[in-house]
């Protein structure tokens, strides 16, 4: 490889932790990039030119770029391409990485110590993230290994658990792994209080659900209830069959047109998708935001505007799902030429006019129409009968 940046990740055992080949590329450096913590345990006899992370940290990839040609090496915590400054150089400029050797993480440590098969835990990081993103995760049973952001985020982390109804959930935090400091507190979520651990801290979470706790699975079709809404939403079973037409695979794209309270995009983020929700009322606009956080997707993106005009300039999706204003001008012909070949577009509707939209779609552009009709039991006086929903009419087509 042609790279001049090596990445060597260094534990709470400093230098002595190293492996030869890693000690020679931070003994042989030019310049030594990491931060503060990391560049104290270089002697300060060692010659390199030392770059310490700023705080807005695209500044500091402008900082190593101005030392091409030189013996640069960064130093990272553990496992540099695991939540690290490895993954982040790999995005940003993956030609001029030489070599990463890695240090046993703080994943890898945690669970050695713990004694949990590292296969079957979920490893989350909250490190300059939102603290509701752990929420998707948190279904009896899981076991969790989070990254913390400081020392307050067990705490913080205790008091989400609980208000989820998961406040019998077990947490272990673990402080300084693999240095002379370390050590380890245990505790259950409702009990752990508002005290401070130390900044260096890796959290581990048996998620025990309390009676009652509200549990959201990851298959499409949450409850209604689930969402905040004003009663105008794809509702539950439609839901369903909308995002079994979509076909969500993790990492792809969706547009989510007239959005709603957001519940489409949502329920494609949980499945692993990222997602972009187009609504011109600002109110729910700000509805889906807030159902974004309490499900867990708080990187639900929302763009307030009317389609097509909202379109313009957003990422390519891999689909487009049209819940609401189909029949404006324009609406249709921008989200299919957004997608690229083998992209899907569902677009659902309530009204005749609508209907006569999906027919002209189908004659042009084939793919499938189908009316989904529900009905939900209900009261009659005494007895109970069938409530018929509005039916749904569905055009679902795939481009060429």
């Amino acid at each position: 490889m042609s790279g001049w940046i090596n990445i060597v990740g260094i534990g709470e055992d400093g230098l002595d932790g190293l492996s030869a080949a890693a000690r020679a590329l931070v003994d042989t450096a030019e310049v030594l990039a990491g931060g503060a913590r990391h560049l104290a345990m270089i002697p300060d006899n060692h010659a390199a030119e030392r770059l310490v992370w700023r705080p807005r940290f695209l500044d500091s990839l402008k900082d190593l770029t101005t030392h091409r040609g030189r013996r640069v090496t960064v130093l990272a915590s553990g496992d540099p391409m695991h939540y690290g400054v490895g993954a982040t150089l790999a995005r940003e400029l993956p030609e001029m990485i030489a070599a990463v050797l890695p240090a046993p993480g703080a994943f890898s440590l945690a669970a050695a110590r713990l004694r949990w098969p590292l296969q079957e835990v979920t490893c989350l990081s909250l490190h300059g993230r939102s603290a509701e993103t752990f929420y998707l995760h948190v279904v009896p049973g899981a076991r969790l290994l989070i990254l913390s952001e400081d020392g307050h985020t067990p705490a913080q982390v205790a008091a989400l658990l609980t208000s989820r109804g998961f406040g019998a959930s077990r947490l272990t935090v673990l402080e300084h792994m693999a240095g002379p400091r370390e050590s380890s507190h245990d505790g259950l979520a409702r009990e752990w209080g508002d005290g401070p651990a130390a900044d260096l801290n890796t959290i581990a979470v048996t998620c025990i659900a309390s009676p009652g706790a509200a549990v959201m699975p990851r298959v499409p079709g949450l409850p209604d209830d689930a969402f905040e809404h004003d009663g105008k939403m794809t509702k539950r079973e439609v839901r369903a069959a909308t995002l079994a037409a979509l076909a969500p695979f993790p990492g792809q794209l969706l547009w989510d047109v007239g959005a709603g309270c957001g519940s489409v995009g949502i329920e494609w983020m949980r499945a692993g998708g990222r997602a972009i929700g187009v609504e011109s009322d600002a109110d729910r606009a700000a509805m889906a935001a807030r159902n974004a956080a309490a499900l867990g997707v708080p990187g639900l993106e929302i763009v307030i505007g009317a389609a097509p005009e909202a379109l313009s300039g957003l990422a390519a999706p891999d689909a487009v799902f049209v819940g609401g204003g189909l029949a404006a001008h324009g609406v249709f012909e921008a989200c299919w030429d957004a997608l690229d070949s083998g992209g899907r577009l569902v677009a659902n509707t309530v009204t005749i006019e609508g209907e006569r939209r999906l027919a002209d779609l189908h004659r042009a552009h084939g793919g499938d129409v189908v009316r989904i009709a529900i009905s939900r039991l209900a009261p009659v006086g005494a007895l109970h009968g069938w409530k018929p929903m509005m039916p749904i009419t569905q055009w679902r087509g795939v481009k060429p």
